[in-house]
């Protein structure tokens, strides 16, 4: 026992020792910390005096853990834009810089998840896991590193895939006045992505809170949230969270686009965008322009959409894909932020509440919608089946007005009317319902040969339900045809036609027996 006693009392002589040596030699190194005083807060954003070193768009912590990002470095002060409760900072509270930028979490460990801006969770499923972060803000891709876009990207919706196509790495522009659909074709181009391996990205600027649980329920139900990530800002978040979360969602879908994947990325909708960044400036005093927004609200959305490409073979060949959206009053597509993005994007699909309150859903304007890339796109078999489509649905329309005033109309104007009523049926279709390229061939070449001509109008619904069912029947090497840039062979043209035939057959009107004269009197 004693034994025992003086080992244990050697091995404490030897570790005081060792600690009484390493506190004599011990030598404390001052490190210089910046710190800098909150000067005043305001809902938003916050000035801060001190910090000499900041640079712009550096990341600020203050107390509480809530960050923000040096907007104004100015040579008294630094506006600063909060991306936390500013309810939790008061005058006088010490800040530090971070010597990093604002950056995202990004990674397939996103998949499936519903995050905010800054990478927090939203949906209860514990934290993200990732292993690299990128900043929000990243210079788009030099031209020398762009690819054409050549490659269709399919929405499933038959009036935008046949008459306004959209491709792989465009931009194009979804405008319209609220509830008329605008978020309903994003999802549904989010749906259609199932097969085609294409992972998505919904952004959520600035939204109600049902809203956008609407819109993740739509996703969870059809299976579409395992290869989507939903990045939200709510209406009730600081206007900061919504001034970089489109920025965030884009980081994270140029992971994917620079592992060779197609993105589709959604944002909804840019005019909360706009206006969140509209209320920081004007806190900021920076100096208003045209409807008070900053003069370089222009430049926000360039720079943001401009990182939406096709990048070459050698980097990997892989896309983004945008769709913006933007919210226009009474129509107005010349007002100061529609004018803006329809110049910056690739095209635009305008719908109209006109044709939402007529129940012609999607209600896209086809007269106003353009694309000025995804011709070039889509496929053969579109181009081949849908050449004279959107013509001719023009012409209907203005045919369609100019009898509204009572005028008499001869047989032919008359069958152009019938024809296009038949272009409008066909081309309706209902929410969360995507349409495949086999199907749509079927119906737009009926459309093409007259076959629904014939049909009632109050069948119509179902006629065109026959010819989408009847689409499994075509042959398999013909649908793989269908989905490539192959062109339309005449044999198969037929063989869908015949297809379609059959299947409107029990749609024709029986024919009325005839009558001769004096058959049945008395």
């Amino acid at each position: 026992m004693s034994a025992a006693l003086e080992d244990l009392d050697s091995v404490f002589d030897q570790v005081f020792s060792g600690l009484s040596q390493a506190r004599l030699h011990f030598e404390p190194a001052l490190v210089p910390r910046e710190v800098g005083t909150v000067i005043s807060v305001s809902t938003g954003i916050a000035r801060v005096s001190g910090l000499p070193g900041i640079g712009f768009e550096e990341l600020i912590r203050f107390p509480g853990d809530v960050f923000g990002i040096a907007f104004n470095v100015d040579e008294d002060e630094i506006g600063v834009v909060l991306l936390g409760d500013h309810a939790k900072i008061h005058a006088g509270d010490e800040v530090e810089r971070t010597g990093r930028v604002t950056d995202v979490a990004v990674g397939d460990g996103l998949l499936g998840r519903v995050i905010n801006p800054l990478g927090v969770p939203l949906d209860g499923q514990g934290s993200v896991v990732a292993e690299v972060r990128l900043p929000i803000e990243r210079p788009a891709a030099p031209i020398m590193d762009r690819a054409p876009v050549t490659v269709p990207l399919q929405t499933g919706l038959k009036v935008i895939d046949a008459l306004i196509p959209v491709g792989r790495g465009q931009r194009e522009l979804i405008l319209g006045d609220r509830q008329t659909g605008k978020t309903a074709i994003a999802i549904d181009a989010i749906l259609n992505q199932q097969d085609q391996a294409v992972v998505c990205v919904y952004c959520a600027i600035g939204q109600r809170a049902s809203a956008v649980a609407k819109a993740i329920a739509v996703l969870r139900t059809a299976g579409a949230m395992a290869y989507t990530v939903v990045v939200v800002s709510e209406g009730n978040d600081p206007p900061g969270l919504a001034y970089i979360a489109p920025y965030a969602a884009t980081s994270i879908a140029e992971h994917f686009m620079q592992a060779g994947r197609d993105v589709l990325i959604v944002y909804d909708d840019l005019t909360q965008h706009a206006r969140a960044y509209r209320e920081l400036s004007l806190l900021l005093r920076r100096p208003p322009g045209r409807e008070a927004f900053p003069g370089d609200i222009f430049y926000i959305h360039s720079r943001l959409l401009e990182r939406s490409t096709r990048l070459r073979k050698e980097l990997g060949g892989g896309s983004l894909t945008a769709l913006p959206i933007i919210e226009t009053e009474a129509q107005n597509m010349s007002a100061y932020i529609p004018t803006n993005l329809i110049s910056i994007t690739d095209g635009q699909i305008v719908l109209s509440p006109s044709l939402f309150e007529l129940g012609v859903l999607p209600a896209v304007d086809v007269g106003k919608s353009v694309s000025r890339v995804g011709g070039k796109a889509q496929r053969a078999a579109y181009r081949a089946v849908a050449g004279d489509l959107k013509l001719a649905y023009a012409q209907f329309e203005e045919l369609e007005t100019f009898a509204r005033f009572g005028a008499r109309l001869d047989d032919a104007t008359h069958q152009s009317i019938e024809h296009g009523r038949r272009i409008r049926a066909c081309l309706n279709q209902a929410q969360s319902s995507p349409v495949r390229v086999p199907a749509q061939i079927a119906v737009l070449l009926a459309l093409g040969g007259g076959l629904f001509d014939p049909v009632p109008m109050d069948k119509m619904a179902d006629a065109e339900r026959a010819v989408r069912d009847a689409a499994t029947q075509i042959p398999v090497d013909v649908g793989k045809r269908l989905e490539t840039a192959d062109k339309l062979r005449d044999d198969d043209r037929d063989a869908i036609v015949a297809i379609a035939r059959r299947a409107l057959a029990p749609f024709q009107p029986s024919p009325k027996p005839d009558h001769k004269v004096g058959e049945g009197s008395p």
